[in-house]
């Protein structure tokens, strides 16, 4: 089935947050590990309109948390009515474990410790835009995450690589990005209502990257017990090829 033979608007924003980001689970602390290593290790433009994406943010805001020390501006990329509405109301009133999950990325990490109320920054640098991630603008934003999503808006592989590699290229040449996928995953339900999955491990996200990126590397998190249907979660970091 394709990404568009699914109701996106249908999509229980509340139910999906209170499942998977009302606490912080060791698998996203590992992930925020990751991440947040990558970008502050990396020579990141600081350029005063430096510009950043979260491409299908839906109810997490972890990623584009990881990208606020190095980005004056935040977009928020969605596609459903859902998920856009609750984004705009999270990003001014943030739900208590947020604070749980910067505190995580911010420990020993002089980029993101230097940010002093990292929420009320959040609330001025993010801006919620609609989108689909096929009709991404090429060469637009200088970092960029992309978490659970192009192997989870459809069972078609190539539909996966295309949404892969349309994440990539939004970016400016040599930009960072940081993407997390579902490992094997068997699609997944949100209140009683069933979404797709492609099926894909390490081998095929790095085929669906190589085109497009370079320095590129993927890493396995152990995950168990979020839901039925899938074999842990992989993490890849790199920059889209000059």
């Amino acid at each position: 089935m394709a990404n568009s033979d699914f109701a996106w608007d249908t999509f229980d924003s509340a139910a999906y947050f209170d499942h998977n980001y009302s606490v912080l689970r060791s698998d996203d602390g590992e992930i925020i590990e990751i991440v947040a290593d990558f970008f502050q290790s990396h020579d990141i433009p600081r350029r005063i309109r430096s510009r950043a994406i979260d491409i299908g943010a839906g109810t997490n805001l972890y990623p584009a948390l990881t990208m606020l020390p190095f980005a004056a501006e935040i977009m928020l990329y969605e596609r459903a009515v859902t998920n856009r509405s609750w984004l705009e109301e999270e990003v001014e009133r943030p739900r208590p474990s947020w604070w749980e999950f910067w505190k995580h990325m911010a420990a020993d990490r002089a980029a993101y410790g230097r940010v002093g109320n990292a929420f009320d920054l959040l609330s001025r640098r993010a801006k919620v835009e609609k989108g689909n991630i096929f009709h991404l603008t090429p060469d637009e934003y200088d970092m960029g995450t992309m978490f659970f999503v192009a192997e989870s808006i459809t069972t078609r592989s190539d539909e996966f690589e295309r949404a892969t590699q349309s994440f990539v290229n939004s970016l400016m040449p040599r930009a960072p990005f940081a993407a997390a996928f579902m490992r094997n995953s068997s699609g997944y339900r949100v209140a009683n209502r069933d979404f797709p999955a492609c099926s894909v491990d390490e081998a095929d996200v790095q085929q669906a990257l190589a085109p497009v990126a370079e320095k590129v590397r993927i890493q396995t998190v152990q995950s168990h017990g979020l839901r039925d249907g899938y074999c842990g979660m992989m993490v890849a970091t790199g920059r889209k090829k000059a």
